[in-house]
């Protein structure tokens, strides 16, 4: 049977990293597996979500390189919505319920100071018709919830092991608003099961709604037993605090404009939650080769931007000049690229470092008589990446300098910084004439 998971984002907001690390995992399950990956955009609540967000969410997918097999949106799918509404409603298993949000608050307010759970009562269940006919004459239209049956649901979850609920002690979800449209639980499960989703992978959060779900799937004519559930751990911040998409600075969108390398983000959520080192990976072919679903725990995975801004810079250092080429400022070289990529954050660091050789800058220069001494000692061109070593050691034996003395005077006047690339793949770019201006102070 054919591996079938689904990633499954509502457009009402940009998507953020814990967004990501569920859409990336599904991805890589289906991929391993040679399987399907669905895109579907949980949009039925038409008040929050936009085809702004909706875009957003696509483009964020593709600069991932987490490409779909089949996407769709759930406002295009209501007539089955509609139509399993009614089935279920005429099997007895959706039961129309009038209380007023207020009502609902205090029926739970009165269960929780009595020491009881807040589940609803039924009382819907033993309204009259002549009742129901009062309240809606009065204006009222109804919600609809799910009658849940007593009993154990269990299944095996590929990631916490053995799940069990007693339906008992769990309150029957309200399927349908007032105003008819579905909620998500409803449209998810109708879903699934025309999607032949075999495979459901996403946050501890929906521990609980997997509990009502396999019920409803039962009543859709579905099986539960053949669908494997796995509840990833929920990811938090460095310091344990809760992400929210809420937060921009951890959305993917702010992510990609703070210079940010998909495979960096692709190779870090790949890994947490797994006793596996994060580390730089060329492409998404080496996750796929390695995802193992069965590495993921149940202790809280850490998102620190600080690893990724390692990742990223690692992921930099280690593409040639072929990868990145056609991204380059014009007329940019390979000798170029080769020689500031192991100092590179981000990729727009490249053209200010290009500047080092580009452009005029003022020079640090702290002990005039010494860089004097240093410029004289200057090789004639043509220069390559043997000039800074037969320079440096003509400059030692005219000053009987050596280490830090000899070298940083030399870089701060060069480059007027502390740190940066090579010197030896440097002083070729910047070219002999432009190095005795910076020494003579030209």
């Amino acid at each position: 049977m054919t591996l079938v998971c689904r990633f499954a984002p509502s457009p009402t907001g940009y998507l953020h990293v814990g967004n990501a690390r569920v859409a990336l995992l599904n991805w890589l399950l289906a991929r391993k597996a040679g399987g399907t990956f669905i895109l579907r955009l949980d949009d039925t609540d038409t008040e929050r979500s936009t085809d702004e967000f909706a875009d957003c969410i696509r483009e964020d997918m593709a600069w991932l390189g987490l490409s779909w097999d089949r996407t769709f949106r759930q406002v295009e799918r209501s007539h089955r919505y509609d139509a399993e509404f009614e089935r279920l409603k005429s099997q007895g298993r959706l039961y129309a319920c009038y209380e007023t949000p207020e009502e609902l608050g205090l029926k739970r307010k009165s269960q929780l100071n009595r020491g009881l759970p807040p589940q609803y009562d039924r009382a819907s269940l033993n309204l009259t018709a002549d009742q129901k006919a009062a309240y809606e004459a009065d204006g009222r239209r109804p919600h609809w919830r799910f009658l849940l049956e007593d009993g154990d649901i269990a299944w095996e979850d590929a990631v916490r092991g053995p799940v069990h609920f007693e339906a008992s002690n769990l309150t029957d979800p309200v399927l349908i608003r007032e105003d008819g449209r579905p909620l998500y639980t409803f449209s998810s499960c109708i879903d699934d099961v025309d999607e032949g989703v075999t495979h459901i992978l996403r946050g501890e959060d929906h521990v609980s709604n997997t509990a009502v779900q396999v019920q409803l799937i039962q009543a859709l004519g579905g099986d539960p037993t053949k669908i494997v559930f796995a509840h990833l751990s929920l990811m938090t911040g460095a310091a344990g605090e809760g992400l929210s998409k809420r937060e921009g600075s951890l959305s993917l969108r702010d992510m990609r404009a703070e210079g940010v390398e998909p495979m960096a983000i692709n190779a870090l959520l790949a890994r947490l939650g797994t006793p596996d080192p994060v580390e730089p990976v060329a492409g998404l072919q080496d996750l796929i080769e390695t995802f193992d679903l069965s590495r993921f725990g149940r202790a809280t995975p850490k998102f620190d931007p600080a690893d990724l801004w390692r990742l990223n810079h690692s992921i930099l250092a280690g593409l040639t000049f072929a990868d990145v080429q056609a991204r380059l400022p014009s007329g940019a070289t390979e000798a170029e690229w080769q020689a500031v990529s192991g100092n590179l954050e981000k990729f727009d660091d490249f053209a200010e470092w290009q500047t080092l050789w580009t452009q005029d800058l003022t020079p640090i220069v702290e002990e005039p008589d010494y860089i004097a001494a240093a410029a004289a000692a200057l090789p004639p061109e043509p220069w390559d990446g043997s000039t800074w070593k037969a320079w440096t050691t003509a400059v030692r034996e005219a000053t009987g300098r050596k280490g830090k003395a000899l070298f940083r005077p030399l870089r701060l006047a060069l480059t007027a910084r502390e740190h940066g690339p090579e010197m030896a793949a440097l002083l070729p770019l910047i070219g002999r004439e432009r190095a005795l201006n910076r020494l003579i102070g030209r």
